[in-house]
């Protein structure tokens, strides 16, 4: 739990993800397109990746990825991400944290 606390608070928006994961990828690609330079965390490249696993699952994240942290604070995986998305809430939430300007 520490070190998924300490790295979701080491860049305004933080990604666990795994380089397989289609929604991972398609979450990553939100962000970007938003001019968002999220931190990511390939879990199935990290030796303690699995351990991070089932920590993200004891958070609520189920699945486990994509489980995205903004302004340290866990929000969600791709579900929640895309309902931020559609209500227009993601943009502000990414302004509080630092994440985009505009």
């Amino acid at each position: 739990m520490d070190r998924i606390a300490k790295l979701a608070s080491q860049k305004a928006v933080v990604i666990f993800s795994k380089s397989s994961c289609c929604m991972c990828h398609a979450i990553k690609r939100l962000f970007y397109e938003q001019g968002v330079s999220p931190a990511i965390y390939e879990l199935d490249e990290d030796a303690r990746g699995k351990e991070m696993e089932w920590t993200l699952m004891r958070l609520g994240c189920n699945p486990s990825v994509p489980a995205v942290f903004i302004g340290g604070k866990f929000v969600g995986s791709a579900n929640t991400i895309m309902t931020l998305q559609l209500n227009g809430s993601l943009k502000n939430l990414l302004k509080n944290a630092g994440a985009i300007w505009l």
